[in-house]
């Protein structure tokens, strides 16, 4: 099975608070882009997981795919194993979803080469116990992320082109940037609104990560200079976007980071549909 494991970007997050778990409470908006890595599955009768990638760093019982993989084989006794090859196009710790996406896909994929049988409500609790994001690209789209982002609400598929994603190679930690960050007072709370997705988009943790980052808020001014719409954080970063009316305008941003050595990538958001016709039913 060779299927496509699909990054996102955050339009809008919100944080509300904190949970009792010491999670943050967020109200979030992730969208589906076409950037995606490649995964291969194999079955095998080893009784084993492993994960080969083409980031060495990668391999081993870290990556959350293997460890889906053990708990599934665990939890439900399959007697098979699996190979799993993983070709990496999405930036890691870099705000797009790329370890989620990969162990969404990876429930998924894995339910059906060991014949689980598990319903779409089972995945979702599973998903819930390795990370945030994961129940997210178990359905892909437009979604509203709520408590800590794993209650998922399928929403109207927002569809936005030319958008230009740059990221300077910064690794940086969920929890330090979610750490940083200024709680809203009470009625300080932004909304978002997906008939005006673009005048309203806002990310709190920015400004924590643009003060512990100087590239970061460098890039982001950068980008606007460019004449970007719009340039935001995605999610905890260190991938910034920009969205961009003018095609020579945002050639010419890629152009000046690529000579940079950063990360550039021109996207587009996908549908619910479009993704959910590569990913295991």
């Amino acid at each position: 099975m060779l299927t496509a494991s699909y990054a996102k970007i955050n339009l809008f997050l919100e944080v509300l608070g904190r949970l009792p778990n010491d999670y943050h409470q967020v109200n979030t908006v992730l969208c589906s882009i076409d950037l995606f890595d490649s995964v291969k599955f194999a079955l095998t009768k080893k009784g084993s997981v492993k994960v080969w990638c083409s980031m060495p760093e990668l391999n081993g019982n870290d990556n959350l795919i293997c460890k889906v993989g053990n708990y599934l084989k665990d939890q439900f006794r399959v007697p098979y194993g699996a190979e799993i090859e993983l070709d990496k196009r999405i930036p890691v710790a870099a705000g797009l979803g790329g370890g989620s996406s990969n162990a969404a896909l990876s429930i998924a994929a894995l339910n059906q080469l060991w014949h689980l049988g598990l319903s779409q409500e089972e995945k979702h609790e599973i998903a819930a116990r390795f990370g945030s994001d994961i129940n997210f690209f178990l359905e892909g789209g437009t979604a509203l992320g709520e408590n800590r982002g794993e209650r998922i609400s399928s929403m109207s598929d927002i569809l936005i082109r030319n958008i230009l994603l740059v990221n300077p190679g910064t690794k940086i930690s969920a929890g330090k940037a979610y750490g940083a960050t200024e709680l809203p007072a009470p009625g300080e709370t932004k909304l978002f609104d997906p008939k005006d997705p673009v005048a309203t988009m806002f990310n709190r943790l920015e400004l924590a990560v643009r003060r512990l980052y100087p590239e970061v808020d460098s890039l982001l001014d950068a980008i606007a200079g460019f004449g970007a719409i719009k340039s935001m954080l995605s999610g905890s970063g260190s991938t910034c976007f920009g969205m961009f009316e003018d095609e020579d305008g945002m050639a010419e941003c890629q152009r000046h980071f690529d000579k940079m050595g950063y990360f550039t990538h021109v996207t587009r958001t996908i549908t619910r549909s479009e993704y959910q016709e590569c990913f295991p039913s």
